[in-house]
């Protein structure tokens, strides 16, 4: 009898989060109809970049109030604000990609007919726009396209190939969530230039619904992850973290602009400013990761190390 009453249980449980999860993709698809954006139509390409504003917020580029930037002519540092904000978009498009097959990955198995796997191949679409939208801003910027280094770009082909599907999504709100709160920065600063306030309110908008799709997968994934699974996305995830902060700018920016790339990157490892910026930015995250059970153990530790968690 106790066997049958778990059974059943269980049961009606599953049926329980299923019907959640329909009804989290339902509403969010009805936003995605409301507020979605063709940035090929949305945003005006062919204006041609203003004198003196910036393509980044200073106080958010990586060498803000380090003694190399206080020597730095505001010319050069606009300047370092357009490469920083095209590494940034081409960190977004790798990122992207490998997302994009994550989420493939995960409703492979699931009813096609689903509102769940509908609003994943949504998510996708709006994906794909913002990669194209990313190049064509790095295009128009005429700055080389910034690639993650051989090491993280093929630490990134292990990890999307073995990570498992909490995994996949805690990897998923790592990206989106840093990007996110820059970019929110970012949209209503006046001093950045309109074609990149423009891209970042595309992105903050839409990006906001697949914040929420991961966010509710995730905790009902960590619910019900088996211990081994549940510790090898803690595992993971801090690793994960580890090659995301560090990818966001490549050491190639500050060449491109005239500064010494160690010495330049020395400055910014050991800006208090940066490390500020750098944990606030991933600080939601990391509230929400805490309290379903990600930052623990050996995870933990890489996460602090990676700059992300005090």
């Amino acid at each position: 009898m106790t066997v049958t009453q778990g059974t059943t249980n269980g049961r009606q449980d599953g049926i329980g989060l299923l019907k959640e999860r329909e009804q989290v993709a339902e509403r969010l698809l009805d936003a995605s109809a409301r507020h979605s954006f063709d940035p090929d139509r949305e945003l005006d390409w062919d204006a041609p970049f203003e004198d003196g504003m910036w393509f980044w917020p200073p106080e958010l580029c990586s060498l803000y109030d380090t003694p190399l930037w206080r020597h730095m002519s505001d010319e050069q540092r606009i300047e370092l604000s357009k490469h920083e904000s095209a590494s940034l978009a081409c960190v977004g498009i790798w990122f992207e990609v490998i997302l994009m097959q994550l989420l493939m990955r995960h409703i492979y198995d699931i009813d096609p007919t689903s509102r769940h796997v509908r609003y994943a191949l949504t998510e996708t679409a709006d994906e794909c726009r913002h990669s194209m939208m990313f190049a064509r801003l790095v295009k128009k910027y005429g700055t080389p396209v910034y690639r993650p280094s051989r090491l993280h770009h093929n630490l990134a082909r292990l990890m999307k190939t073995v990570s498992t599907t909490p995994g996949s999504f805690t990897a998923t709100l790592l990206v989106e969530e840093i990007l996110d709160w820059m970019q929110r920065q970012t949209f209503p600063d006046e001093r950045v230039q309109p074609l990149v306030r423009g891209v970042t309110r595309i992105h903050v908008v839409e990006e906001a619904r697949h914040v929420r799709y991961a966010r509710e997968e995730l905790r009902r994934q960590m619910a019900g992850a088996p211990r081994w699974e549940a510790g090898l996305t803690r595992l993971m995830s801090g690793e994960t973290a580890r090659v995301v902060a560090m990818s966001l700018i490549s050491p190639m920016v500050y060449e491109a602009v005239g500064l010494n790339p160690g010495y330049a990157l020395e400055q910014a490892r050991s800006s208090p400013h940066r490390r500020e910026v750098m944990r606030r930015s991933a600080g939601r995250l990391t509230d929400f990761l805490d309290e379903i059970g990600v930052l623990r153990g050996p995870g933990r530790r890489l996460w602090v190390s990676s700059g992300l968690l005090g």
